[in-house]
């Protein structure tokens, strides 16, 4: 630990000074995991927990004295653990602000009680113990540079004497070291791929930034301004004691569509601030967002017109040549490498320059030739006029090079303006702006790969010479030159980005995309195998497609050569890849032509001959395109539309995992749409998805796990899959933890699954809850997720709920309650309320502050969150031993939940009436909601037709009856009449909670006239003949009330 802090950890210091930890993810990271190791320490090394430490470990907390409970003495400011060491000291002593622990049993408890402040605490305690080893072991275990010899002098130690406390020392070192070694590694990881700023990067940003703002509908923001205009000489215009945190400045940035956005730079990226503190000069420095790597990426995030009118700009904002060099690896020191990239714009420049010849001169000697600008300095605005010379002038080349060819395209085509050429710099830029005019709707996300920079100020490779080369012989070549040039093109690595880029660059994109419209076979084939490789590059298939590439391709399908019908339909699943390419596909009729690719005579399980192999081949091309496409709402109908569900499920039958594999993923795209997910079914595909669970190949198990978690929705289908066996390979694919992806799909469909009680008696045959439970730690949240809404499914059973508890899974649980995902906060207050409703389970969710945790996400602006802990916070006040102090001690809680009746959310209001019904059990408690208003607030509720809040409306007002003159509140708010309604309701439950709601209410002479004028006695009479005595009870006891007051009046005015 000593070495990963003194090496790994990022220390900072203002002036002199001790040193503090700054506020970054690696920081964040290697604490984390710290005090994980911490936490743990007791309950995998018992024995060594209970060492004392040769010396405490001493730091300044931000803990008070009440937050330490069982164990502890606690006496005015001072606070001491009732266990002591051999010396009798305490092994925990809290004087004032100061804290001293002496064993990792109480550094662990300490972690536990501190809850969401453990990150601060962790901080603190490293900060003022730099080298903790020392302290815990003693100074000959001190980290050291260079060799360190201190392990062999204490293995010698140990083998020469047989003291116990030496051999301790020895285990607990070598638990510390392994520690070390996690931590250097990780820092290790997350260094290689961290990017440092500096004052300069942000400036240079800022100013770039500043250029494209201002008033008007194209500008990216209406204003970026820093919060102080005082720089220091290091550049940074943080104060001093911010700068110690690795802050640079504050910035306030006003986009066009949403509020001004208050962020701070510093060293690990950027983030978004509090903003400026009401009333002071000052503003609010806590990080409230994640980390960016710069601006640009972080208004990415937050604004959708940053992001439009960014993709409006041409590349100006490419044009700065040192904004790359900005940015440094850590450790490393930046060359200065200013006008790299107007270098090569001058490089790229003069290739194109060289192309353009007319084709009619015979003057074809380079020393006299002159060099014309390319398009691409149009686009930054120099030399417009020699720009149109050269742009007419390539536009002469392009008709003149497509003759030979018999093109039938127009040469336009290929014109620069027309194919965007980008300038160099551009392309050697990251591809954080690609997609930026894709505001799709939809949810799905283009599979883009970054685009690397060219390092420094080097020359480019001989790949990109030697492409620019056969570009001559590829335009201006006949049909046989031509093919010759194709095949040498292939010769190249194509998945290589420098040769994708060089291709586009150099201009023969175009070429290739007019190829496809000749009428030579083999010049189609040789386009189409050099387009399906490069279209692999995001910037590539956005080209493609604004060349009208996609258009050709889909006329290609209709082609009776295999081979070019094949390589059209894969090339089409590569470039489909964002939202505009996969309109154009269906707009030009290309869902119906790929539909059709899946057409065969038979599709056989066993061997093939060559010519249903190229069937199948065709048919795995056609499957591949449409799992592209297939990412759209409208596709999707496309292909019910055009008969591909029929077809997808003949494939499906067949042994190929090369053809499974598509197949199966395009209909576990297309099984979020609620007509594929009934066709799936009744064409009897579950079976076929179900047998492909126990395949050899993960990506198609993943892809049947990820159809089954969509198609699950449905009870059928539940039904259906445990029919067929598919429950216990499920269960056994919840081995194989390193594959993420595979096995958030599996969780995925278990969850789904776990919905019908007996798929959850089966998962718990296979032994599936405790491996649900084993995975809850150190997964990404997608995974999560799905594991806590699986376990909150399988809670309904009273045995599961023990089994998680023995399997120590309700302190995790506990954990993710303070996560800020919100669908695994609506999970986990589920599994956490179902866990509740077991004595033994409750005492340990009291004991972790589970229940005050569950009553601050009713602040959560979530309504259903809000509406999943209001349901979860139910089962722990009934089970709670006291419960109505534990709800008295949550300061604010009560008139918060109280306020939530104000929410237009009837999940919510159901949810929160359900709890008030419990909490007004107390008769302390329901003074207090009383005198918060609950009464007028549950009135204004009564005139709705939701028979769910109807039920637990009925019941809470039953219970607020029980003080004071609230009954004859609820009549003077006008709740009676509305409840009597609530009889003609067609659920049971609602009749019981309002037959008991009428019962109490009609202790009031008022409310016994305003029921009998309602018609209650009609519909009372009815239910006292109910099989549910509660029903019977209430009804009788309703209709005695308003009877007797019916006698005391006829008595009162006839004597």
């Amino acid at each position: 630990m000593g070495a990963a802090l003194a090496r790994a950890a990022q220390w900072t210091a203002a002036g002199s000074g001790t040193g503090t930890l700054e506020i970054t993810p690696l920081n964040e990271s290697l604490l984390n995991q710290i005090i994980k190791f911490a936490e743990d320490f007791g309950t995998r090394h018992p024995e060594e927990a209970a060492f004392v430490f040769r010396e405490p470990l001493e730091w300044k907390t931000q803990l008070s004295c009440s937050v330490f409970g069982e164990g502890y003495e606690i006496n005015g400011a001072t606070v001491q653990s009732e266990a002591k060491g051999k010396d009798g000291q305490p092994l925990l002593l809290l004087t004032a602000s100061t804290l001293r622990v002496r064993s990792f049993d109480q550094l662990s408890s300490l972690l536990q009680i501190a809850v969401e402040k453990k990150l601060k605490e962790a901080q603190a305690c490293l900060e003022a113990n730099r080298d903790p080893i020392v302290k815990i072991l003693g100074p000959e275990y001190g980290t050291v540079e260079g060799e360190d010899m201190s392990m062999l002098h204490l293995l010698d130690k140990v083998k020469k004497s047989d003291d116990p406390e030496t051999e301790m020392k020895m285990k607990i070192n070598l638990l510390l070291h392994q520690l070390d070694l996690q931590l250097l590694n990780s820092s290790l990881k997350h260094i290689s791929q961290n990017v440092r700023l500096n004052p300069a990067a942000i400036n240079n940003e800022v100013n770039l930034l500043k250029n494209f703002s201002g008033k008007g509908e194209d500008t990216v923001l209406e204003s970026l301004e820093y919060t102080s205009d005082y720089t220091f000489s290091n550049g940074c215009r943080a104060p001093p004691w911010r700068q110690v945190h690795g802050e640079i400045c504050y910035l306030v940035i006003k986009p066009h569509d949403t509020d001004p956005l208050y962020i701070t730079c510093s060293t690990a990226g950027v983030f978004l601030n509090g903003g400026q503190l009401k009333g002071k000069d000052d503003i609010d420095y806590e990080r409230k967002s994640d980390v960016y790597k710069d601006i640009v990426t972080f208004l990415r995030e937050r604004s959708p017109r940053f992001v439009e009118n960014m993709a409006k700009q041409e590349c100006n904002f490419f044009k700065e040549p040192t904004y790359e060099k900005n940015y440094q690896r850590m450790g490393a020191v930046d060359a200065q490498v200013s006008g790299q990239s107007q270098n090569l714009c001058d490089f790229t420049e003069k290739i194109v320059c060289e192309e353009v010849k007319s084709s009619a001169a015979g003057r074809r000697s380079i020393d006299k030739k002159k060099l014309e600008p390319s398009m691409k300095w149009k686009s930054i605005g120099l030399s417009a006029s020699h720009s149109d010379k050269a742009a007419k002038k390539d536009t002469e080349e392009g008709r003149s090079t497509t003759v030979s060819l018999k093109i039938k395209k127009k040469a336009s085509r290929i014109s620069s303006e027309s194919v965007k050429i980008q300038p160099a710099s551009k392309c050697k830029t990251s591809g954080r702006f690609e997609d930026v005019s894709e505001s799709s709707s939809e949810t799905e996300e283009d599979e883009e790969q970054p685009v690397r920079r060219q390092e420094g100020n080097t020359d480019l490779p001989s790949e990109y010479w030697g492409i620019q080369k056969l570009a001559k012989y590829l335009k201006g070549g006949n049909p046989t030159a031509t093919v010759i040039a194709l095949c040498s093109m292939r010769d190249f690595n194509l998945a290589q980005e420098t040769c994708q880029l060089a291709i586009r660059d150099i201009g023969c994109l175009e070429v290739l995309i007019n190829l496809l419209d000749t009428e030579e076979i083999k010049c189609q084939i040789g386009s189409l195998k050099i387009l399906k490789e490069i279209s692999q590059n995001t910037l590539i298939r956005h080209a493609i497609a604004d060349l009208g590439g996609l258009e050709i391709m889909v006329k290609i399908l209709d082609s009776p050569d295999k081979d070019l019908k094949c390589l059209a339909a894969e090339t089409i699943a590569n470039v489909a890849r964002f939202k505009q390419a996969r309109r154009t596909v269906r707009q030009h009729g290309g869902i119906k032509r790929l539909v059709g690719l899946l057409e065969c005579i038979s599709v056989s399980s066993t061997g093939l001959t060559s010519y249903q192999a190229k069937d199948t081949e065709i048919a795995r091309c056609g499957a591949l395109a449409l799992w592209s496409c297939s990412k759209s709402t409208k596709n999707k109908a496309a292909i019910r539309k055009a008969g591909g569900i029929p077809l997808l499920a003949r494939w499906l039958k067949c042994s190929h995992a090369n053809i499974l594999t598509p197949v199966v993923g395009t209909l576990q795209e297309c099984a979020s749409e609620p007509s594929y997910r009934l066709a799936i079914r009744t064409e009897g595909m579950i079976e076929n998805l179900v047998k492909n669970l126990s395949s050899e190949h993960e990506e198609l198990q993943m892809h049947c796990a990820n159809a089954i978690f969509k198609c699950a929705e449905d009870k059928e289908t539940r039904d259906l899959v445990r029919q067929h066996g598919g429950l216990q390979p499920l269960s056994v694919l919840l081995g194989n933890s390193e594959n993420k992806q595979l096995l958030a799909a599996v969780t995925g469909a278990i969850w789904k699954c776990a919905i019908s009680g007996e798929n959850v008696s089966r998962f718990r045959e296979y032994k599936a809850i405790e491996a649900l439970v084993g995975l809850l730690t150190d997964q990404p949240e997608e995974v999560l997720v799905n594991i806590v809404g699986a376990l909150g499914e399988c809670c309904q059973e009273p045995i599961n709920r023990t089994t998680i508890r023995k399997c120590g899974g309700i302190p995790t649980l506990v954990k993710l309650l303070t996560g800020t995902d919100q669908a695994l906060l609506v999970n986990v207050t589920k599994a956490v309320g179902a866990c509740a409703r077991e004595p033994e389970n409750m005492m340990i969710i009291d004991r972790l502050d589970g229940v005050r945790l569950l009553w601050s996400l009713l602040k959560n602006p979530n309504p259903d969150v809000q509406a999943s802990a209001a349901w979860a916070i139910c089962p722990c006040i009934e089970n709670a031993k006291d419960a109505g102090e534990m709800v008295r001690s949550f300061v604010g809680g009560l008139e918060l939940i109280v306020n939530l009746l104000k929410s237009k959310n009837k999940e919510v209001l159901a949810s929160v009436c359900a709890a008030i019904t419990n909490i007004a059990k107390d008769e302390e408690n329901l003074a207090v909601i009383t005198d918060h208003g609950v009464v007028p607030l549950l009135s204004k509720l009564a005139n709705t037709n939701n028979d769910k809040l109807r039920r637990h409306l009925a019941e809470a007002i039953s219970n607020c009856c029980m003080w004071g003159s609230n009954r004859v509140t609820f009549g003077e708010t006008k709740a009676v009449a509305p409840l009597v309604r609530y009889l003609k309701s067609n659920d049971p439950s609602v009749h019981r909670a309002t037959a008991q709601a009428l019962y109490q209410l009609s202790e009031d002479p008022d409310n016994c006239i305003t029921m009998h004028e309602n018609g209650v006695v009609k519909l009372l009479l009815a239910m006292v003949g109910s099989t549910d005595e509660t029903l019977q009870e209430a009804a009788a006891g309703c209709i005695a009330n308003i009877r007797r007051l019916a006698l005391a009046t006829e008595k009162a005015k006839y004597g």
